[in-house]
């Protein structure tokens, strides 16, 4: 849900001027997230899968950044930014428990 709702709220409001920059980095740091999961699921260890929920935590956190930086640069409205942050919030923490129950 958190890459759709980026796609369908978020990067159609950033200024055009962040078009290859900001817009590019927010876009390829949210669909990692579940690439790296979908990925991570095709591999034939748990190790491996861990290794992969790993990355899409890392990505968890850049998509975490450029939200902190949309924020700060006031390009979105409260809003906007307190659900893109709550859908963060709810990912790492099921990345989080999820990494967590696999590596007991």
């Amino acid at each position: 849900m958190l890459v759709l709702y980026i796609y369908q709220n978020i990067l159609d409001k950033l200024p055009q001027e962040e078009k290859y920059e900001l817009t590019r980095q927010l876009r390829r740091a949210a669909y990692s997230i579940p690439m790296n999961i979908a990925e991570g699921c095709g591999r034939s260890s748990d190790k491996d899968f861990s290794h992969f929920l790993d990355m899409a935590l890392g990505s968890a956190h850049e998509v975490e950044y450029c939200s902190i930086l949309i924020s700060d640069l006031k390009i979105l409205d409260n809003k906007h930014c307190e659900e893109l942050n709550k859908g963060i919030n709810e990912v790492k923490a099921m990345l989080i428990a999820l990494i967590k129950s696999i590596n007991k």
